[in-house]
């Protein structure tokens, strides 16, 4: 059975990984806007002087990708067993399918970045696989937590509907408008500092206890 000490540290612990989570996810995002400056086409060619742009996007991915599973991995224990085992089965495999659909695009990136003469196959794969896939399973996470959040009054309501209107601009404009990809870690922050701020305090011991 979880102690009461761990119980206490959960929100503290899903808020921290979800903000780490949220700017490495957005710094990996504007890298690979400004070195890609037409907007993400899958076809852009990247400028040789903005290669390091992307190669840094690249190494952050993984990184993002780690604190985003300890993020969905601290807020399911804060639940617990509460919430409806179907919308928890969907919560689970959209986070999960979304960091794997991640690592594979920016798999197919950094493959397609060392190649001296760029396939276009190998370009529009990656960007479809991230805009096209990743996105609209980032877009399911957000519909399932913001339900799970707001069935438990985990999180309030105006942050449930932010993050039911963020889902629903994921799913119909991520692979069509620039930038939209930035609203998922924007969630992912507002999120965080919600739990942060509703995180209680381990109390500090008394001044009599030896």
């Amino acid at each position: 059975m979880e102690s009461k000490e761990e119980r206490l540290r959960t929100p503290r612990a899903a808020g921290l990984a979800g903000a780490v989570f949220a700017v490495l996810m957005a710094c990996a995002i504007v890298l690979v806007r400004i070195a890609l400056p037409a907007g993400g086409v899958a076809d852009a060619k990247v400028d040789p002087d903005m290669r390091w742009a992307v190669r840094t996007a690249l190494e952050i991915i993984p990184f993002a990708g780690i604190f985003f599973l300890w993020f969905m991995g601290a807020l399911r224990a804060q639940v617990g067993d509460a919430e409806d085992r179907f919308v928890a089965t969907v919560f689970l495999g959209s986070g999960l399918v979304f960091v794997a659909t991640m690592f594979g695009a920016g798999a197919a990136a950094g493959a397609v970045l060392n190649e001296s003469q760029p396939s276009g196959f190998g370009s529009h794969f990656a960007y479809t696989l991230m805009t096209t896939y990743a996105l609209r399973m980032a877009a399911v996470f957000v519909f399932t937590a913001s339900t799970i959040g707001l069935r438990l009054r985990v999180f309030p309501r105006p942050l449930a509907v932010f993050g039911y209107l963020a889902g629903l601009v994921l799913l119909l404009l991520g692979s069509s408008v620039p930038w939209v990809d930035l609203v998922f870690p924007a969630w992912a922050l507002v999120v965080s500092i919600h739990m942060l701020r509703v995180a209680p305090r381990e109390p500090r011991p008394s001044s009599g206890t030896r």
